[in-house]
């Protein structure tokens, strides 16, 4: 007589894998403005990311142990703080301009995807995962990243308080980095704001984390994965923003969305932000079962990973912009 095992569905938590590249390649992140400028302003970034985009792809093919290497390309397009134009106006000419540079852009992305993409919550969800490093010495007096919105990479000053009678005021005292390297480089970071409706607004910083969180291909929603590339079946696109998909796959022949690496070439005015990005994501706990297909994946193709989410991403710069 054998026994039969019964498990509860849910008590066996399953998260879906994604396919991975080895490079993910961002071609640009653009604003309102730069579209406004006009087509010479595109030409001139594309022609500009050109030679960066063409050392990266060296460079990956380079540690790919004589294989081709999976790169795919991406370009995100703000649509979360201002929306302008349409789709049906902006993406051709945008496309045109990278086709003139001898660009391919694989994968568009929407930045508002970033927030909300359908139904899900994503930006919230990231969030909730936020995992603060207590500075050394601390006491818990700062009140937390999920009440405040802001996030740092150590020890903000003391807040100055006026002194009581026959006690001397408190002194001034530094901000200190927690990982610094002799000296620090403090860092503090506004995740949201809210309106006086209570309506919250993600910031540029926390939206970009969760941007390569999903070029990474570590997003999860309850083990199910979150912008997950849709095809562009027709020649023409919509002339609302919300018509259109999050993350749309425009070449049907691209190597997968998400890769091991990710690499930006950007305009040098998102220095700022990026390292922003940096401080979020080291205080982030990644999915777990995300974290482990990429590592054995990459494990068995011989493709060194940064156990660091922060370690995996790399930018070039772009001047004059």
């Amino acid at each position: 007589m054998t026994e039969a095992v019964f498990r509860e569905t849910a008590a066996e938590p399953r998260t879906q894998a994604v396919p991975l590249s080895h490079l993910s390649l961002e071609l640009g992140h653009l604003y309102m403005e730069d579209f406004e400028a006009g087509p010479e302003h595109l030409r001139r970034h594309f022609e500009q990311v050109r030679p960066w985009a063409e050392a990266a792809r060296a460079a990956a093919a380079a540690t790919a142990g004589g294989k081709r290497p999976r790169i795919s390309t991406c370009f995100l397009i703000d649509d979360y703080f201002t929306r302008f134009s349409a789709p049906a106006e902006v993406v051709p000419v945008l496309l045109e301009e990278a086709g003139r540079a001898g660009l391919v852009v694989d994968y568009l992305a929407r930045e508002s995807g970033c927030a909300v993409a359908g139904k899900v919550p994503v930006a919230e969800a990231v969030a909730g995962r936020i995992v603060e490093e207590p500075p050394p010495g601390s006491y818990g007096l700062r009140p937390p990243a999920a009440q405040t919105g802001w996030l740092a990479n150590g020890e903000r000053s003391p807040v100055a308080r006026a002194p009581q009678a026959m006690k001397p005021a408190t002194a001034w005292q530094p901000p200190k980095e927690t990982a610094a390297r002799r000296h620090s480089v403090f860092l503090d970071v506004e995740l949201w704001d809210e309106g006086p409706d209570g309506h919250r607004t993600w910031s540029c910083p926390f939206l970009a984390a969760v941007w390569q969180l999903a070029r990474l291909g570590l997003l999860r929603n309850e083990g199910e994965a979150v912008l997950v590339p849709q095809p562009h079946t027709g020649t023409a696109f919509p002339d609302d923003w919300d018509e259109l998909p999050p993350l749309l796959r425009l070449n049907p022949r691209a190597d997968p969305f998400a890769a091991y690496r990710t690499c930006s070439v950007i305009p040098s005015r998102f220095l700022p932000v990026e390292h922003a990005v940096r401080v979020i994501l080291d205080q982030i706990e990644v999915d777990p079962g995300a974290l482990a297909q990429a590592a054995e994946r990459s494990a068995r193709e011989h493709a060194t990973v940064p156990d660091s989410v922060a370690g995996r991403i790399s930018y070039v710069f772009c001047a004059g912009q």
